[in-house]
């Protein structure tokens, strides 16, 4: 068992003749919550899309828990215990919370079932209020809840959630911070990416900043917030 979750080394990532990606290594090791930052168009979301094989680089590898997985098919890369909250929430509009929630369920990559339906419930007691409801009956906030709670599901080593709190009222923000937090408590790894770089650090182990497709930044949530001057030159609006 390897303790390296997420290997990625000389990642290049085009978009037909864009070059998006240029050179990135990152990493996420078991336990660890990494955030991911940067202002738009940098090449996160599309760095996110690498790793889990939704896009193929054209140079560099990806290592998932020690096996090599570069340009593998998504759902061989979440079988080996990566969860994906992908921007945009991705929920079945026609299935109801409930159904959400069960038709992920399953043993983790170590046979774990620490999240179950009960457990995903008591953590998320918005979603038990509307169980029966539709996925497209439900605001951003209990959509974006749902996908974190479907995720949970599936018992994961890693979460990614791209863009956790975007477009999100403050008041179901923090509720969605709250959770970020308890996962990280759990054990799980996760990787973090939203432009709240303070709600951000509060809860991340390391943090890494993309600027137009190369990383500018890696360190500790403390350094980063020793630094006012580089948040203001990479992050600031």
């Amino acid at each position: 068992m390897t303790d390296m979750l997420i290997a990625a080394k000389g990642l290049h990532t085009y978009y037909g003749q864009s070059h998006i990606l240029r050179g990135i290594d990152f990493h996420v090791a078991r336990g660890e919550t990494v955030g991911l930052m940067g202002r738009n168009g940098m090449g996160k979301s599309t760095l996110l899309k690498t790793l889990m094989g939704l896009v193929k680089p054209r140079g560099g590898t990806v290592q998932v828990a020690g096996k090599e997985m570069t340009g593998r098919a998504p759902y061989e890369i979440a079988q080996l215990g990566i969860a994906y909250v992908p921007e945009g929430r991705g929920i079945f509009g026609n299935l109801s919370v409930k159904e959400n929630l069960e038709m992920a369920a399953r043993a983790g990559t170590r046979g774990q079932r620490d999240w179950t339906y009960a457990r995903v419930l008591d953590t998320f007691p918005r979603l038990k209020e509307r169980l029966g409801h539709g996925g497209q009956q439900l605001s951003g906030g209990e959509q974006q809840m749902l996908t974190i709670g479907r995720a949970l599901m599936t018992n994961p080593d890693v979460l990614i959630l791209d863009e956790a709190t975007e477009g999100l009222a403050p008041l179901i923000a923090r509720e969605i911070w709250r959770i970020c937090a308890l996962i990280r408590e759990s054990g799980i790894s996760s990787v973090i990416v939203d432009k709240n770089w303070k709600h951000v650090t509060q809860v991340t182990d390391r943090n890494v900043i993309l600027v137009k497709g190369e990383v500018v930044f890696t360190g500790s949530s403390d350094e980063l917030r020793a630094q006012p001057a580089l948040l203001d030159q990479y992050l600031g609006v």
